[in-house]
């Protein structure tokens, strides 16, 4: 009976031994611990515990680590951690230093970390400052001044650069200042034939310009892929212009046109209305005679003689209303 119940003792106790080892290995990650240990790297249990307590993925931290060292870069535990825990990607910021060093590029942790918290891909600039980029613009047109237009398209070599990585423009501003500086250059140019005879003045006026300044890159060559011959833009201009002038002088004709057609109705009402009293006046001529023959100041023969006057006018201006004879070509008129 003894026997029976030590054994079962015993099968207890090696039933909670094995249950804290399980329990203690889940929270010592025992293998990455033996890993970091044969790469050489000194790290604490205490260390790998705490990490599992603050919900930090120990092999994020642990691996990185690992390949830092192998590489010869001093870093800290407490560094990659707290770059985590701020939301950077620590394997990211490791390759970028790997690769800076590797290429001979100053760069310490404090600044890849920055620049890694600020959104920008840290290795990815660090590939671009060894591998320079090539950015291609989109078509510029701008207008010589001899009115021809021009459309130029440009690619430009771009390299990182790590110091302005942290608050400098974007790829989009290069793009902006190269496309105005293409812009002012030829606008500048007298005639569009100089700008075709020679497209690397473009380069070089704009790469004098200085345009990386604030940008996270710095520009090593800008070179003009193609030069088209657009529009004639000072003809169409001027072809504008004219036909502007030319429905304003309509404009004005119509208007002089109109105010003359008003003149002339008016006129002619003024002639009616003088005709109207013309009518008026002559209406009062019998009455006038009727009454001199009833006052006695004009007699019955007088009357008759007038009557005989107005008879005589009527019949010459019935006389001088009458058409002339047509006379024969040649002969005179006798």
């Amino acid at each position: 009976m003894l026997d029976t119940v030590t054994l079962v003792s015993f099968l207890v106790l090696l039933a909670a031994i094995f249950i804290g080892f399980s329990v203690l290995m889940s929270f010592i990650p025992l293998g990455l611990w033996i890993s970091a240990l044969a790469a050489g790297v000194r790290i604490g249990m205490i260390t790998l515990i705490g990490m599992r307590l603050r919900r930090v993925p120990a092999a994020k931290i642990v691996n990185p680590l690992i390949k830092a060292t192998k590489a010869g870069i001093d870093l800290t535990v407490n560094q990659l951690e707290a770059h985590y825990l701020a939301g950077g990607n620590v394997d990211r910021v490791v390759n970028a230093l790997i690769a800076a060093q590797r290429a001979a590029i100053p760069l310490e942790f404090e600044r890849a970390a920055a620049i890694d918290l600020a959104g920008r891909d840290v290795l990815q600039a660090v590939q671009m400052s060894v591998n320079p980029r090539v950015i291609e613009t989109p078509v510029v047109a701008a207008v010589a001044k001899d009115g021809i237009e021009l459309k130029a398209k440009a690619r430009v070599t771009v390299r990182a650069n790590i110091d302005r990585l942290v608050g400098g423009a974007g790829e989009e501003t290069v793009i902006a200042r190269v496309g105005e500086g293409i812009v002012t250059t030829i606008g500048s140019s007298f005639s569009h034939k100089a700008v075709l005879e020679n497209p690397d003045s473009i380069s070089r006026t704009v790469l004098n310009k200085g345009l990386d300044a604030g940008t996270a890159f710095e520009i090593l060559s800008i070179d003009i892929a193609d030069v088209d011959v657009g529009k004639n833009i000072g003809a169409q201009l001027e072809t504008d212009r004219a036909e502007a002038d030319k429905r304003i002088a309509q404009a004005k004709a119509e208007e002089r046109r109109a105010m003359a057609i008003a003149l002339e109705h008016e006129m002619k009402a003024r002639v009616q209305e003088m005709r109207a009293k013309v009518v008026e006046a002559e209406a009062e001529v019998p009455l006038a005679i009727a009454d001199a023959l009833r006052q006695g100041r004009l007699g019955v023969m007088d009357y008759y003689q007038l009557q005989n006057v107005q008879a005589d006018t009527h019949m010459r201006d019935s006389i001088s209303r009458v058409a002339p004879p047509e006379t024969p070509e040649g002969t005179e008129k006798r």
